[in-house]
């Protein structure tokens, strides 16, 4: 895919991602932003996402200029670019994909079908959807901004490199992005290790009322509306929760549920070697990597976490251990 090349004639161009945008999502979405403006001076450079966590904001340049709302905005886009998701998981600026002229898909997650009529460039072996953008742009175009962006998505999905989806080429990339200057450690220790007082008690909670289950295989934990009123906890201090679930030592399998909206539950799920979690996502219509997914469940969550139980032991029973 020629990004530059697809809309070169364009004069307004929109960008979004998935709902409750992490590191990657925001940081492949502003660093794309970025490189297009400042290629195409001319160019409205238009981006939608969600509100992220603060750490994110920090550490992502162009996160400042981040549009919340579409409504009032009528006219059409020229070309309209979803990273690291798929139409129908960026919420409110699916309608302004849907129309715009010129339509551009840019993913790593191999649950993404593809869509019909667009131009898409996916591919579930990358890291994360910024080091595809990486890819896709010219290297000689990169600037200390740009480098900074799609570093802290390379390093938000790759669990700072130790995940199993990190390659030669994510570290090659990461290391030419860190030659521009940016203090690449306190990018590190803000963005993924850092939390605030209250997500440091969320995430104790979750801890302590957690389960295991499945000869200690699966470790799960499940929030409704009334545990988190009483923490106070925003959708923002939930992230990272199913991650730290999984260092459990013994755990191949971790699924955090939580309620986000009356009778609407989601599900954050990470696993180690055996288990493929998009399986599980896919019982719900979400998706997203073997070791990595979620979805949105809208059925009774007690039959939805048996049902999502039943797959995981269904997968450590055929692996042979359990």
């Amino acid at each position: 895919m020629n990004l530059p090349e697809l809309v070169k004639n364009c004069k307004r161009i929109g960008i979004s991602g998935h709902e409750n945008p992490d590191g990657d999502c925001a940081g492949s979405c502003c660093g794309t932003a970025l490189y297009l403006r400042k290629i195409f001076p001319d160019a409205q450079v238009d981006v939608y996402l969600e509100p992220m966590q603060e750490c994110l904001e920090r550490n992502i340049p162009g996160s400042d200029t981040i549009l919340h709302d579409v409504t009032g905005n009528e006219e059409r886009y020229d070309a309209f670019i979803i990273l690291d998701s798929t139409p129908e998981r960026i919420g409110a600026a699916e309608i302004l994909y849907k129309e715009a002229a010129v339509k551009i898909n840019i993913d790593h997650h191999r649950t993404n079908p593809g869509t019909a009529g667009a131009h898409c460039f996916i591919d579930g072996h990358a890291s994360s959807a910024c080091e595809l953008v990486y890819d896709l742009i010219a290297k000689e175009q990169i600037d200390a901004d740009i480098a900074k962006a799609l570093y802290v998505g390379m390093v938000t999905d790759t669990g700072v490199f130790q995940y199993s989806n990190t390659a030669e080429s994510t570290m090659h990339a990461a290391g030419h992005l860190m030659s521009y200057g940016f203090d690449h450690s306190s990018v590190i220790r803000e963005v993924f290790f850092e939390r605030t007082y209250r997500q440091a008690k969320v995430l104790g909670t979750a801890l302590a009322q957690s389960e295991l289950a499945l000869d200690g295989k699966y470790i799960f934990c499940c929030f409704d509306a009334e545990t988190l009123r009483k923490l106070g906890a925003e959708r923002k201090d939930l992230d990272g929760i199913s991650a730290q679930l999984l260092l459990t030592e013994g755990a191949d399998c971790s699924v955090f549920f939580h309620e986000s909206e009356p009778g609407v539950w989601r599900a954050s799920m990470r696993s180690v070697l055996i288990t493929d979690v998009s399986r599980a996502a896919s019982l719900f219509g979400g998706g997203g990597h073997v070791h990595a997914a979620g979805c949105t469940i809208r059925t009774e969550i007690g039959a939805a976490m048996k049902a999502v139980r039943e797959e995981i032991e269904g997968q450590l029973r055929n692996a042979g251990v359990i």
